[in-house]
C-alpha cells in the first residue's frame, strides 16, 4: 500500500509540472538530524512550477546539486499541483519515505511545515523564504534572504540606464514577500534618480500563487508598461518572467532577472539580449550551505538564517557586460548599505 501511494503521488507531481526535468530518488535515510557517516538523502518539495522555472526553483536545485557532488547523495523531487493544494501531502511523503533534510522551496509552504514539522520530530526541516524563530518549530531551519537590498541595487541599475527616466515592476503575488522586492527596487531608483516614473503591477493577489506560473500575464503586464514609456522593467515572478522578458524584445526595451542569473539561463539569445542584469538570490548557496552544516551535524532548527549583501547572499549579476558601466555608482551603493548609512525598506 505504501509502495502504490507513494507511486501515485509520484505521478501526480510528474503530472503537475511535465516539462520538469526527470527527477532522482533515492531510498529512505536513516530518520536521523545528521547524515554524518553516510550519503545525504535529500526531500526538495518546489514552489508553484516545478524545476525548469529558469529562476527561483532552478536555484534551489543547483544547490542541492552542489551539494550532492561534494558530500554524496540523493534527492527525491516533488512539484505542487496546479492549484497547490498538496503540499502537505508532499511534505508528508517526503518524510514518510525517510527523507532527510526536507526542503521547501518557498513562503507558501509555511502554513503546511506547521501542520508536517511536529509529527516528525527526527527529521529536519528547512524552508526558503518563510521565518521559523518564535514558532516553536525545533526541527525547521528558515533561509531567508534580504531580498529589498538586491532590489535596491536592481532599481539603481534601472535608473541609471533609463532614457525614458520611466521604469516598471512585474510582481508574481501581491505577498508581503514580493512587496519586498518592489519596495528596495523603488527605493533604489528613487535614489539614484529621483523622480522617476515607476509603474508597478502585480500578476495575482495575495494567496494565489498562480503568478509565479503565468508568463502570458506577465507578458500583458509589461507590454503596457512598455507602451506606456518604460524602457526597462523589473520582474519578481519566477516563471512568469519569460514573459516579461518576451515583451521588452519584442518593445526594443530591457528587463531585470530575479533570483538566478538568467542572461545565464533564459536559453534564447533574443531574450537574453534584454536582459542587463538580475537581481541575484543566492537560493543556491543556501541550500548547499544548509545541507554541508546539516552533514555536519550543526543544524539544530528552530532558528533563521539571513542572507544579506553583506554575506554575498543577495547582488546582482553581471553577465552580458550591460551594467559595467555604472559599476562604481552600484558599488558605493552596495557599501552604503552594508555600512547602515542606506536602510533599505521592505514595504511599499
Amino acid at each position: 500500500m505504501k509502495a502504490a501511494a507513494l507511486l501515485l503521488a509520484g505521478s501526480m507531481a510528474l503530472a503537475a509540472c511535465a516539462s520538469d526535468e526527470d527527477t532522482g530518488s533515492g531510498s529512505g535515510g536513516s530518520g536521523e538530524s545528521s547524515a554524518a557517516g553516510g550519503d545525504l538523502q535529500i526531500g526538495l518539495a518546489y514552489d508553484t512550477g516545478g524545476r525548469g522555472d529558469k529562476s527561483f526553483n532552478d536555484s534551489a536545485y543547483a544547490g542541492v546539486e552542489a551539494a550532492i557532488k561534494d558530500l554524496g547523495g540523493e534527492v527525491t523531487e516533488l512539484t505542487p499541483n496546479a492549484d497547490a493544494s498538496n503540499r502537505v501531502d508532499l511534505l508528508t511523503q517526503l518524510a514518510d519515505d525517510g527523507k532527510n533534510p526536507v526542503l521547501a522551496v518557498g513562503f507558501a509552504f509555511a502554513d503546511a511545515l506547521a501542520e508536517v514539522a511536529p509529527q516528525y520530530p527526527d527529521t529536519q526541516f528547512a524552508v526558503v523564504d518563510s521565518s521559523v524563530e518564535g514558532t516553536g518549530l525545533d526541527n525547521v531551519t528558515g533561509l531567508l534572504f534580504a531580498a529589498n537590498e538586491g532590489s535596491f541595487l536592481g532599481g539603481v541599475a534601472a535608473a541609471l540606464k533609463s532614457e525614458s527616466g520611466h521604469i516598471g515592476f512585474v510582481g508574481g503575488v501581491e505577498s508581503p514577500l514580493i512587496q519586498e522586492f518592489e519596495a528596495g527596487y523603488v527605493a533604489g531608483a528613487q535614489a539614484a534618480k529621483p523622480g522617476i516614473v515607476i509603474d508597478r503591477q502585480y500578476i495575482s493577489p495575495n494567496g494565489d500563487f498562480s503568478g509565479f506560473s503565468d508568463p502570458a500575464k506577465g507578458k500583458i503586464l509589461a507590454q503596457g508598461m512598455f507602451q506606456g514609456g518604460a524602457d526597462i522593467v523589473y520582474h519578481a515572478a519566477g516563471g512568469s518572467g519569460q514573459g516579461v522578458f518576451e515583451a521588452a524584445s519584442e518593445a526594443g526595451g530591457r528587463a531585470i532577472g530575479v533570483d538566478s542569473d538568467q542572461y545565464e539561463t533564459v536559453g534564447d539569445p533574443a531574450l537574453q539580449a534584454v536582459i542587463m542584469t538580475s537581481v541575484l538570490k543566492r537560493v543556491d548557496n543556501a541550500i548547499q550551505a544548509y545541507l554541508t552544516d546539516y552533514s555536519e551535524g550543526s543544524i539544530s532548527g528552530g532558528t533563521d538564517e539571513v542572507n544579506d549583501l553583506a554575506s554575498g547572499g543577495v547582488g546582482l549579476s553581471t553577465s552580458g557586460g550591460q551594467i559595467d558601466d555604472i559599476k562604481t555608482q552600484i558599488d558605493d551603493y552596495t557599501q552604503k548599505i552594508i555600512s547602515g548609512d542606506i536602510e533599505v525598506p521592505t514595504t511599499p
